[in-house]
């Protein structure tokens, strides 16, 4: 019965975990790093979100997953193939980790917003380079 009462309590929450368990469940490498990038550009959103509704705790845990993530697409970067491409994308996201550790203790949704912006760009990047 408490699985029940979780999901009656937040069947957003839910779905989306559904959704994402889902979408990891048949995807291959490319389609994984592309599912990273939505789900961190979604928690800086919700952070930023958050921040604007003084919801604190809603901020530290999209802020907590978005970290998270970033340490993970940082992990997979393959520094012997991937070259200087790998040294830059490393160096971004450790650029962009330490921002949002930065502004964490603020109270402007600004970085948070501007890092889901930059995201945005190399996310869309590599969805075209997937298409082609």
């Amino acid at each position: 019965m408490t699985y029940a009462s979780a999901l009656v309590r937040n069947p957003y929450a839910t779905y989306r975990q559904i959704d994402v368990v889902g979408r990891t469940a048949v995807a291959d490498g490319p389609a994984l790093v592309q599912l990273l990038y939505e789900e961190l550009i979604a928690a800086l959103r919700a952070a930023a979100w958050a921040v604007e509704r003084a919801q604190y705790a809603k901020k530290g845990e999209r802020l907590t997953r978005a970290t998270a993530i970033l340490y993970a697409l940082e992990a997979g970067l393959d520094f012997d193939k991937g070259g200087d491409v790998a040294l830059t994308l490393g160096s971004f996201y450790g650029g962009v980790r330490r921002a949002i550790v930065d502004a964490s203790i603020g109270s402007s949704p600004v970085p948070f917003r501007e890092a889901a912006d930059s995201l945005s760009e190399i996310a869309q990047a590599w969805k075209t380079a997937r298409a082609a």
